[in-house]
């Protein structure tokens, strides 16, 4: 991916390499050069936010944490409502 600097010295991150490290605005990251490179580390992460999207293949509504987050299977989604009365 490439990115430009603009004349106030700021880069954009590309929106793919910002969903791919769940990065927003405002949030903070290191800066420095290695070996003629500059390095940018998110500072800290940030709580996943759940959000109901609607799943494109069933049409359904979905909770989801986003891109990277952890997945359960069917039968653990069992294991876990079945100790719900």
């Amino acid at each position: 991916m490439q990115t430009t600097i603009s004349t106030k010295g700021q880069v954009v991150l590309p929106s793919r390499m910002r969903d791919r490290l769940g990065l927003r605005p405002g949030d903070k990251l290191d800066a420095h050069v290695e070996g003629g490179r500059i390095v940018l580390t998110p500072k800290q992460r940030r709580k996943r936010k759940a959000r109901i999207v609607i799943d494109p293949r069933t049409k359904l509504a979905t909770l989801t944490l986003g891109t990277g987050a952890a997945v359960i299977t069917s039968k653990q989604v069992r294991d876990i409502l079945a100790d719900f009365p």
